[in-house]
């Protein structure tokens, strides 16, 4: 194995979840809003899976997003 190679791929995918779901989310928020799902003072409870074929890797990350 490459370790070189290994290490710059998984950051290239993490880099690359990263910046699309917090678009994502973005998104989602502003359009919450707009529609008045949301009033913009919400924390909202989140949830991030990371699954890997091959592995037995199944991962679980929560947090909160807080809008104010």
């Amino acid at each position: 194995m490459n370790d070189e190679t290994f290490n710059h791929s998984v950051r290239k995918l993490l880099k690359n979840v990263g910046v699309n779901t917090q678009q994502e989310i973005e998104k989602a928020v502003q359009q919450a809003l707009a529609d008045g799902r949301l009033q913009g003072d919400e924390t909202l409870p989140a949830r991030v899976k990371v699954e890997v074929a091959g592995l037995a890797l199944d991962l679980e990350f929560t947090g909160d997003i807080t809008l104010e």
